[in-house]
Order: C-alpha cells, then sequence, then structure tokens
C-alpha cells in the first residue's frame, strides 16, 4: 500500500492506495496504486510531537482495519516546514519507511514556468500534475483551503502560474473580529439570496459574495487560456462553492491525493531507469 500525506496550514488530508491487482499490460515492474482504500482529515498541529502524530496515525490504521507494515512507500506534500522533519520521523520510526517530500528536485513531469520555481506550493504543483493527468490542457485548479489558489496549466502541459486569494474561512474570521454585534455563523449556501435575519444576510454575503470573486477570476482566467479550458474544483469547500460555480465543472475531492500518488510512481520509475554502473570483472588467475 501507499500512504500519502496533504499537510495544509489547517488541515492533514491522509490517503492509503492498495496496490493495482494486475498491471497494465506491457508496464514496466513499477509498482502502481490505483484504488483509495482509506481516507482522512485531521487538524495540523505544529505543536505535536513525533509519538503524537504516529499514534494518531496508528490509530486511523487500526480503525479502518488497516497495518501499518503493509505500507510500501509514502510521498508527503507540506505547505508548513516546520512540520517537515517531524513527519520524516514519524514515517521512519512508525512505518518504517523513508518519505519523498515534494519539493525542489523531484521529478513530477511538468515545467514550472514561475520565476522562481521554488516558491510554489508543493500543494499547488501536486494538483496540476493530477489535473492535466486526469483532463488534460488546458486547465485551472481551484483548490479552496485555507487560501484559495488558482492554477493555470498550459496544453502542453505546463505550469503556467495563478491566483492567491484569502479563504472563505479567513474572510469570515476577519468579519467577524473586528464587528462588536455580528455572530460567527455556519459557513454555507442559504436558500435565498435575500437574508431576512442577521445569519441569514451573512451567510448569504459570504457564499454569494466569495462566489462571485471566484467565478470573477475565473471569467479572466479563461479569457486568456481558452474557453475549452478544463475547471476542476478540490479542497474542503471545494463541493459547496464549486457546484455554485458557472464555471467550475468538475469537483475533486480528492485530486491532491491523486497527484500525490502520481508523483511517487514517476519517482519509483525515475530511480528504476537509472541505469547500474556494470560490476568490473576479475581477470581469470593464472596457472602457475
Amino acid at each position: 500500500m501507499l500512504l500519502v500525506l496533504d499537510v495544509g496550514n489547517t488541515n492533514t488530508v491522509l490517503g492509503v492506495f492498495a496496490r493495482a491487482e494486475k498491471p497494465d499490460a506491457g508496464s514496466d515492474s513499477t509498482p502502481r496504486y490505483q484504488r483509495l482504500v482509506a481516507n482522512w482529515r485531521v487538524a495540523t498541529r505544529q505543536g505535536s510531537t513525533v509519538d503524537e502524530y504516529g499514534v494518531l496515525f496508528r490509530n486511523l490504521f487500526s480503525m479502518a482495519s488497516l497495518e501499518a507494515s503493509e505500507i510500501q512507500g509514502i510521498v508527503i506534500s507540506s505547505v508548513v516546514p516546520p512540520l517537515d522533519p517531524v513527519l520524516r520521523q514519524v514515517c521512519e520510526r512508525y512505518f518504517n519507511s523513508k518519505p519523498l517530500l515534494i519539493e525542489p528536485g523531484v521529478k513530477t513531469g511538468m515545467p514550472v514556468h514561475y520565476d522562481n520555481p521554488a516558491e510554489v506550493g508543493a500543494d499547488r504543483i501536486v494538483n496540476a500534475v493530477a489535473a492535466f493527468e486526469k483532463h488534460g490542457g488546458p486547465c485551472v485548479i481551484v483548490d479552496f483551503g485555507t487560501a484559495t489558489t488558482f492554477d493555470c496549466v498550459s496544453a502542453k502541459g505546463e505550469y503556467l502560474g495563478g491566483v492567491i486569494c484569502p479563504g472563505i474561512g479567513i474572510s469570515a474570521d476577519a468579519l467577524f473580529q473586528r464587528t462588536a454585534r455580528l455572530p460567527r455563523v455556519e459557513i454555507r449556501k442559504p436558500a435565498r439570496v435575500i437574508g431576512t435575519n442577521t445569519v441569514g444576510s451573512l451567510q448569504s454575503g459570504l457564499y454569494y459574495g466569495y462566489l462571485g470573486l471566484v467565478d470573477g477570476i475565473l471569467e479572466l482566467l479563461l479569457a486568456e487560456l481558452g474557453k475549452e479550458t478544463h475547471v476542476i474544483a478540490t479542497g474542503g469547500l471545494g463541493p459547496m462553492i464549486g457546484t455554485g460555480s458557472k464555471y467550475i465543472k468538475h469537483v475533486d475531492d480528492f485530486l491532491t491525493l491523486e497527484g500525490l500518488r502520481i508523483i511517487w510512481e514517476r519517482n519509483v520509475t525515475a530511480r528504476q531507469s537509472v541505469p547500474r554502473k556494470a560490476t568490473p570483472t576479475r581477470a581469470p588467475a593464472r596457472s602457475r
């Protein structure tokens, strides 16, 4: 099995892929993991220790009747650098496996046309790889996380760049913190645009206001990329916002997990394809 982790600022999403029972005809010996058998979303806690994370992960495995000893590979996408060494140790201590972290130098199969490619969040590249693999290009991926990101991929499979906006949760928190009489409300799609009470008015403003932001940016992006562009939504609020958008045609809750799987397989293939140095043969001993 393959364990994939997407470590975000607010949540960490874990997934376990089972190995394909029958490899594709004519494929190499690279292991393929195509079936997502379990997934979880937990809070990202920078103060947690190696053992606390280890116990949490092992408990999740136990609840799903999975054995940690069956994990044959681990790949991690993280936008929280202080957690990287902690998660490395968790993988080595509790899963007896050295993880692959998505970072500069890792083979993704996608050229990055950013002024400084190292600035691009690992999760954005992972999403772009998965979206292009599944839908082709050009495409735009809208990831509704702590921040909402719009990532653009060309028809040739090149990462072009994108847009970063405050997430809807950040916008809501700022509103509640700076107003004395407005209550904190659940973010959801209201039945009507016109609110007849404070809660309804807030929910309408948050949902439709953010939907307008999303569709407004997508309209401009599609004007640059072309109307044939695929638009895919992912992230925690992807289903809620994505289903109301005029331009989002696909909502994929597990896009990032799929991208991690794809990149892991590409790197395993790359390592296996490196030719080994020939072992020098020893000259036969001369008879005396």
